[in-house]
C-alpha cells in the first residue's frame, strides 16, 4: 500500500511539473471499472482455508486483465497489462507469490519470515529452487519508509498507473490550450506582412 501511495504522490507531482492539470484526468474515460474494483476485492480474500483464497486471487487477476485490455487504448495501460500479465503468470505457476528471504530481510520484513516458513499464507510463500520463474517474484527490496518485498510486475503495474496519471493531466484539454497560447503569441500573416513591408 505504501509504494502505491508514493507511486500516486509521484505521478501526481510529475504531472504539474511538466505542467498538467488536475482536472484533465476527468477526460479519462474508463471502461468497465467495476471489474477493477472487484479484482481488488478479491485479493483481499484471506480464507478460510488455502483454496478459496487462491481461487479469488486467480479470479482478481482475470478480472483486472480483462479491464486492463478494455482499456488499451488509454496512454499507460499497455504497461499496466503487461505488469499485470508477469505477476498473474508467476503466481499461476508456483500456486501463490514466491517472496524472497533477502527481500524481507533487505526492506525490514524479518519478523515475517518464520510465518512463510511454518505458517504459509495462501497466496505468498517463501522462494525456493522449486519455484518457475521466481525472478518475477517479490524478489526486489524497497528498504523503509516504504520497507516492502515487490516484483517487477509490481513496477511495471504502479508504473503504468503512473503513465496514465501524468498522461491524462497532459491531455487533449492542456494540449489544446497550449497550442491556443501559442498561435496568440504567434504574429498573424497580415501582421507579418506589414512588418516586413515597414
Amino acid at each position: 500500500m505504501k509504494l502505491m501511495a508514493i507511486s500516486l504522490c509521484l505521478a501526481l507531482l510529475t504531472g504539474v511539473v511538466l505542467r498538467g492539470r488536475l482536472h484533465n484526468l476527468s477526460s479519462i474515460h474508463l471502461r468497465w471499472t467495476g471489474l477493477a474494483i472487484a479484482g481488488f476485492a478479491l485479493q483481499w480474500v484471506s480464507g478460510p482455508g488455502t483454496t478459496i483464497p487462491l481461487t479469488c486471487l486467480y479470479a482478481s487477476f482475470v478480472l483486472l486483465t480483462i479491464f486492463a485490455i478494455k482499456n488499451i487504448q488509454i496512454t499507460g495501460f499497455a504497461v499496466i497489462l503487461l505488469g499485470i500479465s508477469m505477476n498473474f503468470l508467476v503466481i499461476g505457476l508456483n500456486q501463490g507469490m514466491p517472496v524472497a528471504r533477502q527481500a524481507l530481510i533487505a526492506s525490514g520484513q524479518s519478523d515475517t519470515l518464520d510465518d512463510l516458513i511454518n505458517n504459509p499464507w495462501p497466496k505468498h510463500h517463501l522462494k525456493t529452487g522449486d519455484d518457475t520463474v521466481g525472478f518475477l517474484g517479490d524478489v526486489i527490496a524497497l528498504p523503509q519508509p516504504v520497507g516492502q518485498a515487490v516484483s517487477i510486475g509490481d513496477f511495471f503495474t504502479y508504473g503504468g498507473v503512473g503513465i496514465v496519471i501524468v498522461a491524462g493531466m497532459l491531455g487533449p484539454a492542456a494540449r489544446r490550450e497550449d497550442e491556443g497560447e501559442a498561435s496568440d503569441d504567434a504574429p498573424t500573416d497580415e501582421g507579418a506582412m506589414q512588418g516586413a513591408g515597414g
